[in-house]
């Protein structure tokens, strides 16, 4: 697996490996299973794993820290705070205090098992605490040598800058694909200006760009996917007539079209690290291979076209979640 530079100092994987769906939101999770995928991802050279405290309300960093603590010295593990659960699962906001800085650290460091945290991201911006507060006390973590390096995830261009004047940012962590293509207006050219790397997630667009479903009837009642609104209704239908043409590009490539979407994302630079998801080793095989498929010219202009912004119908979370990006 050849490697890609987040930041000025951090290598990883060109693919890493998003950890989320295996303990919640994509259905039930089998933590054998999951276990199987985050090592046969280390045989495969993938070293860039992505967790977050909430996700499971602590369960995914505990399976990360399972799977990586007899290979620890192959693997970069990012982790994020910042949104708070309760104990039963409940959200209970975003937090961004320096206190709960350092209590949010410290939780994840136990249940990982790890001693350091290669990238600690701040999962979505508090709109209460200014960023220089959080990013300062981010910063302090690193002094204390519980964090290599620090990210933001799904912070806008003015927090981007104030939290980079306050410590240098390494990378910054949002959604990206075919189909979320935002960030090229004003984020990646801040990012490249300031030296910033990108870790895109979702870029197979939550798995819809895998032509895997056909109907909204495919997902289960225990996806969070059911809620979204690119995944409902007439939203559907129209979204579903975009994948075929990634789907007509993967045929003539003989690819998958889960390959051709993510060939995209690492075509748009060398500083962009995409993380997609899966608890299937198959999956993730298909995942990692994509890295050998170099698309053309005009295969990249077609999907480019096709995958206009405005094509796309629905956003990219139901109107709750839209207020805390790129805040």
């Amino acid at each position: 697996m050849e490697q890609r530079r987040l930041g000025s100092e951090l290598t990883v994987s060109t693919v890493g490996l998003g950890c989320m769906g295996m303990s919640e939101f994509y259905g039930a999770g089998n933590d054998a299973e999951s276990l199987d995928v985050i090592h046969r991802a280390l045989d495969l050279g993938v070293d860039f794993l992505d967790t977050a405290d909430m996700y499971g309300v602590g369960h995914n960093e505990e399976l990360v820290g399972r799977a990586v603590r007899n290979r620890r010295e192959y693997v970069k593990v990012a982790t994020k705070f910042g949104n708070v659960r309760g104990p039963n699962g409940e959200r209970l906001g975003i937090n961004g205090r320096p206190d709960y800085v350092r209590k949010a650290c410290d939780d994840s460091l136990k249940r990982l098992g790890l001693e350091i945290i290669d990238l600690y991201y701040q999962h979505r911006v508090d709109p209460n605490v200014p960023i220089e507060d959080t990013v300062g006390e981010m910063g302090r973590l690193i002094e204390q040598g519980k964090v290599r390096f620090l990210g933001l995830s799904e912070a806008g261009p003015e927090t981007i800058r104030r939290a980079h004047a306050t410590h240098p940012i390494t990378a910054l962590q949002t959604e990206y694909s075919l189909w979320s293509r935002e960030p090229e207006d004003e984020i990646l050219p801040l990012l490249r200006e300031l030296g910033i790397g990108f870790v895109p997630y979702s870029p197979l667009g939550r798995g819809f760009l895998t032509g895997r479903f056909t109907k909204p009837e495919d997902l289960g009642d225990d996806d969070f996917r059911k809620s979204n609104p690119r995944f409902s209704g007439e939203n559907f239908d129209r979204n579903r007539k975009l994948v075929e043409i990634v789907e007509s590009v993967a045929a003539r490539r003989s690819a998958k079209a889960s390959q051709v979407a993510l060939a995209w994302v690492l075509a748009q630079g060398p500083d962009i690290v995409p993380i997609p998801g899966t608890k299937r080793v198959r999956y993730l095989e298909e995942n990692v291979d994509s890295v050998n498929l170099e698309l053309t010219t005009d295969d990249l202009e077609e999907l480019n076209q096709a995958f206009q912004p405005s094509a796309v119908s629905g956003t990219r979370y139901p109107e709750a979640g839209m207020k805390a990006v790129n805040l």
